[in-house]
């Protein structure tokens, strides 16, 4: 399996410990959760954007953005990559409708 989110991870930790002045990662985080949301969903709507015109090369790079993203939004509730990644693992092989069934068990 490719490591490159959990990399991304491990960037992002160390970033948001640097001077928001000198890294963009920092400045979001600095911002708290509300501003990293607010990010992650622009960047969301813009990947759909994207998707609906059709246009590959913007679908990707829309994709990478929406990832990083997503992995400040967790790391600003101190959640790692690796936990999302666990839960997915859980997940393999198991009926979407049976997962979603289970959930609201919970």
């Amino acid at each position: 399996m490719n490591k490159i989110l959990e990399r991304l991870d491990l960037t992002i930790q160390r970033k948001i410990t640097e001077s928001p002045k000198k890294s963009h990662t920092a400045k979001l985080f600095s911002k708290g959760t509300e501003k990293c949301a607010e990010k992650f969903g622009e960047e969301a709507i813009e990947l759909i954007v994207a998707c609906i015109k059709k246009k590959k090369r913007a679908i990707i790079e829309e994709a990478a953005d929406t990832l990083y993203h997503m992995c400040v939004l967790l790391r600003s509730k101190n959640i790692s990559i690796n936990e999302v990644l666990s839960e997915l693992v859980l997940r393999e092989g198991v009926s979407g409708i049976e997962e979603k069934k289970n959930r609201n068990i919970k």
